[in-house]
């Protein structure tokens, strides 16, 4: 059987090595990765290369956008700082009765980040095995939170059927979701078509039959700029035809005490008719938490299963070169979104789990932990991660950092408050 390279293919159809790649990436174009480079058979570049017309002229969700909603982007930041000393995950009496869902809720930043800011979880969807055992874990045997959690594909309608029934008594205030954003993202390949892009829907549907008084979205920067902004003008419309004002812009966790520069773009939506907050910075650059100050401590510390603080064995030639690493740079060049050096005496660079593909730790010759990671993206020392050490570390690095949840939590109480005034 023949079998042809992205190059070859790119060379026979005059088309860029990046459009094959997105065709792959799509799943126009069927490909096996075979020692980390894609091979296609003949059959399959035939069977692509003859709907490829069809497949490039396909119109998407987005295609009919004309409108642009600059009053969506006006941004009205609220004082949080007298209220940053709430602590609802470490001191129940702290809970405030704001009941929230979280839709693609991962491991669990964002619920975790909500409950330091008071709040109660009561009702999660998602899909990973690994992230739900996690989410039970530290959410319903630890802190003995009442919900219901296993791992549930929020696309089918049981699942969402599921939900409403086990919320049939339930007062909801909030609905949050970081609605996967692989699509969206800048690192890759940025796909309009990508079905990922559209689960926003199945929070639109859900957030509709329930009527929460707030929803919070959020995502990574890229998916502002997609389509000239088309994308972001959407989803602000689509909301808004259900009710919700929507106000939207990027929040650097690093300005709410997280130490590390991570930046999301934040949709936050009401339907009682108050101003939509988002949490005014904490912190200036310059008072900004170091990632010294964040794991210096665990330094010398033994590995640590049960701590999720396992250290990864380099071989000496790997150990050099990690060390020679200068802060801020990656190990290999073609991988600058991985193995990517911490600076010491800053906020870290955004952490990832990529392919295997770890923050370099900016003393020792190694890559960071789990625990360390943790500490990066803001989640207590007592929230335990469950799985392999691969999959603690996807689930920490796809998380939206505790801290930065905090602050978002604590702005929406803000706006609660003024519908009782």
């Amino acid at each position: 059987m023949e079998i042809l390279t992205i190059e070859e293919i790119a060379k026979k159809t005059n088309k860029s090595l990046k459009t094959i790649r997105r065709q792959i990436a799509e799943g126009n174009l069927k490909a096996t990765k075979i020692n980390n480079r894609y091979r296609i058979s003949i059959g399959d570049y035939q069977i692509w290369y003859k709907n490829y017309n069809k497949v490039k002229n396909q119109e998407t969700i987005f295609d009919d956008v004309d409108y642009k909603n600059e009053e969506a982007k006006k941004v009205n930041y609220i004082n949080i700082s007298d209220e940053w000393k709430i602590d609802g995950w470490q001191n129940p009496e702290d809970r405030n009765g704001i009941n929230f869902i979280d839709l693609f809720s991962g491991a669990g930043g964002l619920s975790c980040g909500l409950v330091m800011a008071g709040m109660t979880p009561v009702g999660s969807i998602e899909i990973m095995e690994q992230a739900v055992a996690t989410y039970k874990y530290n959410f319903i045997d630890k802190k003995g939170f009442n919900e219901n959690v296993e791992s549930r594909d929020i696309r089918k309608k049981n699942v969402k059927k599921a939900l409403y029934n086990s919320l049939k008594d339930t007062k909801v205030d909030v609905i949050v979701g970081g609605f996967p954003c692989q699509g969206f993202s800048m690192a890759g390949n940025r796909i309009v078509t990508d079905k990922r892009n559209t689960l926003y829907l199945d929070m639109l549907e859900i957030v509709n039959h329930i009527k929460p008084k707030i929803v919070v979205m959020e995502n990574v920067p890229g998916l502002r700029s997609m389509l000239g902004g088309k994308v972001e003008e959407k989803i602000i419309n689509d909301f808004e035809k259900i009710g919700y004002k929507i106000n939207v812009t990027i929040l650097n966790a690093a300005d709410y005490y997280t130490p590390q520069t991570r930046r999301r773009v934040i949709f936050i939506g009401n339907r009682i008719g108050v101003n939509n907050y988002h949490p005014k910075p904490l912190l200036t650059p310059d008072k900004y938490i170091t990632t010294k100050e964040a794991i210096e401590d665990l330094m010398n510390k033994k590995d640590d299963p049960l701590f999720n603080h396992v250290t990864t064995k380099h071989t000496k030639i790997m150990e050099k070169k990690l060390l020679a690493v200068p802060e801020g740079e990656s190990l290999y060049k073609n991988y600058s979104d991985s193995w990517k050096k911490c600076p010491w005496n800053k906020p870290s660079c955004t952490v990832k789990e990529n392919h295997g593909g770890l923050n370099i730790h900016p003393i020792l010759p190694r890559v960071i932990t789990a625990r360390e990671m943790a500490r990066l993206q803001s989640f207590p020392d007592d929230f335990i991660f469950q799985g392999s050490k691969k999959w603690q570390l996807t689930q920490i690095g796809n998380a939206v950092p505790c801290y930065l949840g905090k602050a978002i939590g604590l702005a929406v109480q803000k706006m609660l408050e003024e519908e009782k005034q």
